[in-house]
């Protein structure tokens, strides 16, 4: 068997980093901001900004943080199924990608200081607890990563803070629309980590982790994981500031398509691409949801 070669310095930071999760911190910002301008017609673009950038630092900040402490708690192992780690492959030493992630961390931080003469008390409970997730997904005595309330740490901070957290920054106000659509998309980010967990169940429950599709186990996960990408859709469908409708009904297809690959048995290393398609399932519906915000009623 061919020696793996080692990636270039580069490439390693960006492994650690998880660029590809970006998306799942993107898109509720960028639905946040859609439903704001759509609401006031006008939008704060450094506030915008500021804000694009602190969800991003945090996303990084808690992937570097979950390399080095996963491996330091020898859950990466050479029977993970899923992309290399940087730390786990002996490219970069757990404390350098530790100091990268309190790095990242003290990044939001500041961005959030910024954010904080916006947006007042609130941004700063929201930041907060947004920060104090990110170390506690897979440190601390009970990690949030190795029980069984992933999905609903995923559903409140990728959905429903992001998405409330930047409407409230751009208009100082909030109402239940917003939140639903937070709920919404925050569904979309739990069916991200359960594809994850469902592809790494074995090598979970070898490491002790109880995660909610090791409870569940795959039969009842893989129904779950149908509900978290169809329920989006009507809720969204739903909202106040929608003129038109109509257009989110184009996700069905890829959704049925995604429901279908994994009933169909899709397991190990073909959940990576089930893990992405995921993801970008959750792209195109935000993409949806601001043409549905763009388009003139049908009355």
């Amino acid at each position: 068997m061919p020696e793996r070669q080692t990636p270039s310095p580069l490439v390693r930071w960006l492994l650690a980093a998880r660029p590809k999760t970006l998306p799942l911190t993107l898109s509720p910002v960028i639905a946040g901001l859609a439903l704001a301008g759509a609401a006031t017609g006008t939008l704060a673009v450094w506030t915008a900004l500021a804000t694009l950038l602190a969800a991003v630092a945090i996303q990084i900040g808690t992937n570097l943080h979950n390399d080095a402490a996963d491996f330091e708690r020898g859950t990466d192992t050479d029977e993970r199924l899923g992309p290399p780690r940087a730390t786990a492959q002996g490219w970069l030493t757990a404390r350098q990608v530790k100091n990268a992630a309190h790095g990242m961390f003290a990044l939001a931080f500041v961005l959030g200081l910024a954010l904080l003469v916006r947006g007042g008390w609130p941004i700063l409970l929201v930041g907060l607890a947004s920060l104090a997730a990110g170390y506690a997904y897979t440190s601390g005595p009970r990690p949030i990563a190795y029980g069984p309330f992933g999905e609903v740490y995923a559903l409140l901070f990728f959905g429903v803070a992001a998405v409330g957290g930047t409407y409230y920054l751009q208009t100082l106000t909030l109402d239940g629309s917003v939140l639903i659509a937070g709920a919404a998309l925050g569904c979309l980010a739990s069916a991200v980590l359960l594809i994850n967990n469902y592809r790494d169940l074995e090598t979970d429950t070898a490491a002790g982790r109880r995660t909610l599709c090791r409870l569940i186990g795959r039969g009842r996960a893989r129904v779950f994981y149908a509900l978290l990408l169809l329920v989006p859709i009507p809720l969204l469908m739903r909202l106040d500031p929608l003129q038109a409708s109509w257009p989110l009904l184009a996700a069905l297809p890829p959704a049925a398509l995604l429901i279908w690959r994994l009933w169909r048995g899709a397991l190990g290393p073909a959940l990576n691409a089930q893990l992405a398609r995921t993801a970008q399932y959750q792209a195109l519906l935000v993409g949806l949801l601001v043409l549905s915000l763009l388009l003139p009623g049908t009355a």
